[in-house]
């Protein structure tokens, strides 16, 4: 039983950190109708940012953790004027999308391989190593800040998003991009609020993600357990992708405990698969109106 709770709580601590990511992709996929596949880029770039900020420029961990997620939404606005926009203006069709995503991935890893190189790279120790005992179990200092980081910003998000003018803007918009614009939306400014707090919190999770193992030019690969939460959870859901994530960390955590972390991954790539043949719309998708 102790077992259990042990593996309980470090999937929560992982999935929450999923579920920053996931939401990211929920977020442009409620507006885009795509999957925005150089999300994995922006959180390396995240990771990256916050290791130079707190080794390079001395920045306390406060300021570089903030620093970097804005810097990572910059960055994602950047990708969305760039690499979308033109496609957005032209009309194409959404496969367009996918593979400029595809493209923007590959540049983003390959030019941090190019300048900083492909060496792994390790957080200065901000937290003690030594865990906090509950009885039998141990929390580790970081899992217990990265759940209740993650937590706070996915409460504030849904928050956002169900309570705030900007929250029903972007419902609008996901619901009918082209009747918002006639009522006076802005939405190609929706958009780019969209990219930006999508983009804030894929640098913020590079951050914790970075601090509990290492940056590396591929940490951006993570996204795939992302996007798999958010099809678990249901495209376009951003209840469905922070309950898809949860439940995928705890997925995997147990598979880990009880099986061998071999299977971790191929548990993980299953269950994509079989709810894309069983459920394609996820735990929670629905139908578009609800997406946002």
């Amino acid at each position: 039983m102790l077992n259990f709770l042990q593996q309980l709580i470090n999937g929560l601590s992982i999935g929450s950190v999923y579920a920053l990511m996931a939401v990211g992709y929920s977020l442009v996929y409620s507006i885009m109708n795509f999957s925005n596949f150089a999300h994995g880029g922006v959180i390396m770039f995240g990771a990256y940012f916050g290791f130079f900020f707190m080794t390079l420029y001395k920045f306390p961990f406060s300021v570089a953790f903030i620093a970097s997620g804005i810097a990572a939404a910059i960055l994602a606005v950047l990708v969305e004027r760039v690499a979308y926009r033109p496609l957005r203006n032209r009309r194409a069709p959404f496969l367009y999308f996918i593979i400029s995503a595809m493209g923007v991935s590959i540049f983003l890893e390959n030019i941090v391989i190019a300048t900083i190189g492909p060496n792994f790279k390790t957080y200065p120790e901000v937290f003690s190593v030594q865990p906090i005992k509950l009885g039998s179990m141990a929390i580790g200092r970081i899992d217990l800040m990265m759940f209740v980081i993650s937590a706070v910003c996915l409460a504030f998000l849904i928050y956002l998003i169900d309570f705030t003018k900007i929250g029903k803007a972007i419902q609008a918009t996901a619901y009918n991009m082209r009747a918002s614009a006639l009522m006076g939306i802005n939405t190609d400014m929706i958009i780019l609020i969209v990219f930006g707090l999508g983009g804030f919190l894929a640098g913020l999770a590079g951050v914790l993600f970075g601090m509990k193992y290492t940056v590396y030019p591929q940490i951006g690969n993570i996204t795939l357990k992302s996007f798999i939460a958010a099809v678990f959870g249901g495209l376009g859901s951003i209840q469905g992708a922070v309950i898809g994530s949860i439940l995928l960390g705890i997925i995997e955590t147990i598979t880990s405990g009880y099986i061998s972390s071999q299977y971790r991954d191929l548990i993980a790539f299953a269950l994509l698969i079989f709810i894309l043949i069983v459920r394609p719309m996820g735990l929670m998708g629905k139908v578009t109106e609800d997406k946002a």
